[in-house]
C-alpha cells in the first residue's frame, strides 16, 4: 500500500466516524421525552356519528359526560365550541390529544353564518399562539392551533348542501379541511362511489380548497405510492364508527349488528375507516401540523403584523398632520 493509498483509508475512515449521522436519533429522543399534541376539530350537524368515529379512532372514551339534547333544545341551541383533551401513550410515545366540537352546527331553523363561531375559535388560537410567540417567555408555548377539521357530510341527499359548501368556504384558508362522507353504512357500494364523485366534483366547482395530501418522492418504493395514491382517491373518507364488539366468522370485532349481516368497521371492503385513521395517525399527523403552521398561521401572523404596521404608519402620520416641525420624532 503506497502513502497516498493510506491517505485516502484515513479521511475514509474520519467521514465515517465524523458522527453527525446520530442526529435524527438525538431528534427523536428528545422529541419522544417532550411529547407531541395534535388537535383535531369535528364539524357537522348532529346525529352524523362524530363522537362514535372520534372515540373509535383513538380508542377511548371523551364524550362520557355527554348529555344528549331532544329535537326541540337542538333546534333552538346556538353553536357552542367544546374541548376534550387526553393523554394517550403509546410504546412510550405521548400524545396530548384535544378533540374540539361544535355542538348546535347545522341544527337550526336558520342556519345563517352559523360556522362563524368556529372560525372565531380557530383565529382565537392563532391570536394567542403569537400573543406567546411574541412574548418573553417562549419557552413552553402551548400549541392549541387547530391542526385538522373533519368536516362530516351527510349521506341523506345528493352531495353538498349550501351550508356545507358555505362553511368549507368560511374556512379553508384557516384550518386543513377532510371531508367525511357519514354513516357510510346507510349506502351501496355504488351509491358510495356515485357520492364520492359528486362531492369531489362540487369541492372543485365551488373551489374549495381541502387538504391536498403531498405528492411522493420519486425514490419512494411502489407499494407507498399505491396507497398514497388510495388515500387520494377515497376523497371523501366513506365512514362508519362503533365502539360495539360484536362476534364475526368466529372474530370479535369492532362493528354494526344488522338483520342482514355485519359491518366491521376496521374492514377496508366495508368502509375507509382504516385510511382515514392510518392518514391522521400513521402516515400525515406531522403533514398536518407542518401545514398549519406553514401555511395557515403564517397567513394569519403576516396579516397581523401587516395591521401593526398600518397602525403605526397611521400614528406617525396624525403627529406629523398635528406637529409639521417634528417628523419621526426629529426636528426638520
Amino acid at each position: 500500500m503506497n502513502y497516498s493509498s493510506i491517505l485516502v483509508f484515513f479521511k475514509d475512515q474520519d467521514k465515517e466516524y465524523v458522527g453527525f449521522a446520530t442526529l435524527p436519533n438525538q431528534v427523536h429522543r428528545k422529541s419522544v421525552k417532550k411529547g407531541f399534541d395534535f388537535t383535531l376539530m369535528v364539524a357537522g350537524e348532529s346525529g352524523l356519528g362524530k363522537s362514535t368515529l372520534v372515540n373509535s379512532l383513538f380508542l377511548t372514551d371523551l364524550y362520557k359526560d355527554r348529555k344528549l339534547l331532544n329535537a326541540e333544545e337542538r333546534i333552538t341551541q346556538t353553536v357552542e365550541i367544546t374541548k376534550h383533551t387526553v393523554d394517550i401513550e403509546e410504546k412510550g410515545v405521548k400524545l396530548k390529544l384535544t378533540i374540539v366540537d361544535t355542538p348546535g352546527f347545522g341544527d337550526a331553523v336558520n342556519n345563517t353564518e352559523c360556522w362563524k363561531s368556529v372560525a372565531d375559535y380557530i383565529d382565537q388560537q392563532f391570536e394567542q399562539y403569537f400573543r406567546d410567540e411574541s412574548g418573553l417567555n417562549r419557552k413552553n408555548i402551548q400549541d392549541n392551533r387547530v391542526h385538522c377539521c373533519l368536516y362530516f357530510i351527510s349521506p341523506f341527499g345528493h352531495g353538498l348542501r349550501p351550508l356545507d359548501v358555505e362553511f368549507m368556504k368560511a374556512l379553508h384558508e384557516k384550518v386543513n379541511i377532510v371531508p367525511v362522507l357519514a354513516k357510510a353504512d346507510t349506502l351501496t357500494p355504488s351509491e358510495v362511489k356515485k357520492k364520492k364523485i359528486k362531492i369531489r366534483e362540487e369541492i372543485e366547482q365551488y373551489g374549495i380548497k381541502i387538504y391536498q395530501f403531498p405528492d411522493c418522492d420519486s425514490d419512494e418504493d411502489e407499494e407507498f405510492k399505491q396507497q398514497d395514491l388510495e388515500l387520494k382517491e377515497s376523497i371523501p373518507f366513506a365512514v362508519i364508527g362503533s365502539n360495539t364488539v360484536v362476534e364475526a366468522k368466529g372474530k370479535r370485532v369492532r362493528g354494526r349488528l344488522y338483520p342482514w349481516g355485519i359491518v366491521e368497521v376496521e374492514n377496508s371492503a366495508h368502509c375507509d375507516f382504516v385510511k382515514l385513521r392510518n392518514m391522521l395517525v400513521r402516515t400525515h399527523m406531522q403533514d398536518l401540523k407542518d401545514v398549519t403552521r406553514e401555511t395557515h398561521y403564517e397567513n394569519y401572523r403576516a396579516q397581523c403584523i401587516q395591521s401593526m404596521t398600518r397602525m403605526v404608519w397611521l400614528d406617525d402620520t396624525t403627529v406629523s398632520k398635528k406637529h409639521p416641525e417634528t417628523v419621526w420624532g426629529s426636528e426638520r
